[in-house]
Order: C-alpha cells, then sequence, then structure tokens
C-alpha cells in the first residue's frame, strides 16, 4: 500500500536538512529523522531518497521565493514594481537564511530549473516594462538591468544573514538601486520616488 504523502512532514525534512546543512551538522537518513518521531521511510515517501531530498531542498527557496512574489500587488509605476521585487527577494532570503543558503549550490540539481528561472524572469519583465514606458533608455537590456538588480540583494542578504554585517547594511539598497536606474536614464527624481515607494513593501525597511 503507498504511504500518504504529508505537506507537513516535507516541509519539516526540507527545513531541518536545511538547518543541520547551516549549521554544518552530518546529514544521514537517520540524524535527518532523528528526535521528530518520523522514521528514515518518511525520506523515500516523500523524496524517493537522499537524493531526491537534496533536489527538493534547493528547490524550496526558489519556490517560496516565487509565492511571494505571487503574492505582491502590481502598480501603474514599474520602477516602483522593480524595487519591490528587490526588496521581496531580500526579505525571502532573510526570513528563509538556511533555505537561501542552498538555493545557488550548484552541486545539487534543482527539481524544476524552469520554475527557478521564473523568478528571475519577473524583475526581467518588469525592467522590460519600464523600458517599455520610457523610464530607461531604449538600449537599455532588461536582463542585464533585473541581473544587477538581483546582484544587488544578493550581495546585500550574503553580507547581513549570518554576518558579518548588520542589518543597516539594508539601508544601502535604495541608494545603489537608484543609482542603477538612473544610469539606466531615469528621472534623478522621479526615481528616487518610485525606489522608496518600492522599498517599502520590505518587512525590514527603516529597520
Amino acid at each position: 500500500m503507498a504511504r500518504t504523502k504529508d505537506p507537513a512532514i516535507r516541509t519539516l525534512l526540507i527545513e531541518r536538512a536545511a538547518h543541520m546543512l547551516r549549521t554544518r551538522e552530518p546529514i544521514t537518513l537517520r540524524s535527518l529523522v532523528a528526535g521528530t518521531g518520523m522514521s528514515t521511510m518518511a525520506v523515500y515517501t516523500h523524496f524517493g531518497g537522499m537524493d531526491g531530498l537534496w533536489k527538493a531542498l534547493r528547490q524550496e527557496g526558489f519556490t517560496r521565493l516565487a509565492a511571494r512574489y505571487d503574492s505582491m500587488a502590481g502598480s501603474e509605476d514599474p520602477v516602483r514594481d522593480l524595487t519591490a521585487l528587490v526588496a521581496a527577494y531580500l526579505d525571502n532570503a532573510l526570513d528563509h537564511p538556511d533555505l537561501y543558503q542552498v538555493m545557488f549550490d550548484a552541486s545539487v540539481d534543482l527539481e524544476d530549473l524552469e520554475a527557478a528561472d521564473s523568478t528571475l524572469d519577473r524583475l526581467v519583465d518588469t525592467a522590460r516594462r519600464a523600458g517599455e514606458a520610457g523610464r530607461f533608455h531604449p538600449d537599455t537590456r532588461p536582463r542585464r538591468l533585473a541581473v544587477q538588480s538581483w546582484i544587488i540583494a544578493h550581495g546585500l542578504v550574503s553580507l547581513v544573514a549570518g554576518g558579518p554585517l548588520s542589518i543597516r547594511t539594508l539601508d544601502n539598497g535604495p541608494p545603489m538601486l537608484t543609482a542603477l536606474y538612473i544610469g539606466a536614464g531615469d528621472d534623478p527624481d522621479r526615481c528616487r520616488a518610485s525606489v522608496e515607494a518600492g522599498w517599502r513593501v520590505s518587512d525590514r525597511a527603516g529597520v
């Protein structure tokens, strides 16, 4: 008889594995379920084994990022929306630091590469919309601008999640994004207002 899959157990195992990985605890079938009341069979039921767990573990960070993006309301200001996506990326990483560490571990395959890529595509589409609205130079490449925006968020998160810098380091986000978008052709005053509005969606804005 096939065992019933419980989403709560799947999530528990993923989060436990991510935490153990970040704290450099040895991860085996037995150590993963130790103290949970589950047997090692739970790993096979939900992931087909440890290889499946590793793939699911890396995918989960992108899954949660996509869910956060899906929950966001857009506006008529594409630069505001682009900034909001960057801020949401930052929040997702700091809300799930264990999973964030695994997201970019290329030694582990992703379950769904297309789904992971779609998170960056959200920024690309928004950057393209800003260009079409005349906010950026006509020759601005949406993907390049999206990647540069993501790099700013990734750099800030990497310095704050687990140290070495304090949460106030995030205050550098708005001026860095503003400089990037002004460099791409946006009007300085309009850009500052858009970036400030987009950054306010962050749970940590003004912290």
